[in-house]
């Protein structure tokens, strides 16, 4: 029998089906003494032999119907796998009952914890990622984030995930500086408890009496709910300005068509008043008109190409 732990699960926290196995067992064999599980095996008065048996000797072990239990690693034991998978292909050795119990499973969102693992490492050992800053490092949030948004508009699944990652990535890198603050620290778990508390407490329709019939009903408590724990006495406070024009022009309206704020639109000439208009419009039918400027530029960008392979055809004749 081989019994396998993540190494993403507190020690000590098996399956009721591995404890039994582990105490029904006539021998248990570890070959790391080193590993995380052995305390707490032999503080449940689990005897544990330190040894690393090939997969002849585990078979002989085995003989008389005795059953043997191997603690495997955190990345399995592969040579003794492919050695008993050797034995039994060969039809030569009569092979005793073989299974492999799972004694600890990763739970949704386990893989986080490899990425915080990962950071602290590089974060230390890096000669580049340990000299970098909030502020040096701003640009690349920027990058990335737009990067995800063309992943998402292309339709790209693959290149969804990665953009995805590479978000998560700075949110991380921000987080472990932020370690390090000798005024202010804060970790990665401060950035996801706060982050948590603020969901629940912004959903009171899904973790609490409240209720919200529609999307509109959400974000109208949303906002008055922000509005009072930040006590923002505008409805533009909060408001980026330095993100692009028609996203700001179609973040503000949304503020006021939300609010129910009547408001008079600027008269003025120029493009840009036009714009604003325009951006306005879009907003309360529904259409994003960063996006929607982005698709025309996209198809601008595509005609722009065709022109060029016209061209080169033109001047090969």
């Amino acid at each position: 029998m081989l019994l396998t732990t993540s190494h993403r699960v507190a020690p000590g926290l098996l399956s009721w089906p591995a404890w039994q196995a582990l105490h029904g067992a006539d021998e248990v064999l570890c070959g790391d003494a080193g590993h995380p599980q052995l305390p707490y095996l032999r503080e449940a008065g689990v005897t544990v032999t330190h040894a690393s048996p090939t997969a002849e000797e585990l078979v002989d072990a085995c003989a008389g119907g005795r059953t043997v239990l191997v603690v495997a690693g955190a990345e399995g034991d592969r040579p003794l796998t492919d050695g008993l998978a050797r034995l039994a292909g060969s039809g030569r050795v009569a092979m005793p009952d073989l299974e492999l119990l799972p004694a600890s499973y990763d739970l949704p969102g386990a893989r986080l914890l490899d990425l915080v693992q990962v950071m602290d490492q590089i974060r230390d050992e890096c000669p580049w990622s340990s000299r970098q800053t909030h502020k040096g490092l701003a640009k690349y949030a920027i990058e990335e984030a737009y990067e995800l948004v063309e992943a998402i508009e292309d339709g790209d699944r693959d290149e969804l995930r990665e953009e995805l990652g590479d978000v998560l990535l700075q949110v991380i890198f921000h987080a472990r500086i932020a370690e390090e603050d000798g005024d202010a620290p804060f970790s990665v778990d401060d950035v996801a408890g706060g982050i948590v508390d603020k969901l629940i407490h912004r959903h009171p329709h899904v973790f609490g009496d409240d209720s919200a019939d529609t999307p509109e009903d959400v974000k109208a408590h949303w906002l008055r709910t922000k509005a009072v724990e930040k006590q923002r006495t505008s409805l533009t406070e909060g408001i980026p300005l330095g993100q692009p024009a028609l996203a700001l022009a179609a973040k503000l309206a949304s503020r006021v068509r939300t609010a129910g704020l009547p408001v008079t639109l600027p008269r003025g000439e120029g493009v840009g008043y036009d714009l604003l208009a325009l951006a306005l419009t879009a907003e309360a039918e529904g259409i994003d008109p960063e996006a929607a400027l982005r698709a025309a530029a996209r198809a601008y960008r595509d005609a722009v190409r065709a022109a060029e392979g016209a061209g080169e055809e033109a001047g090969q004749m």
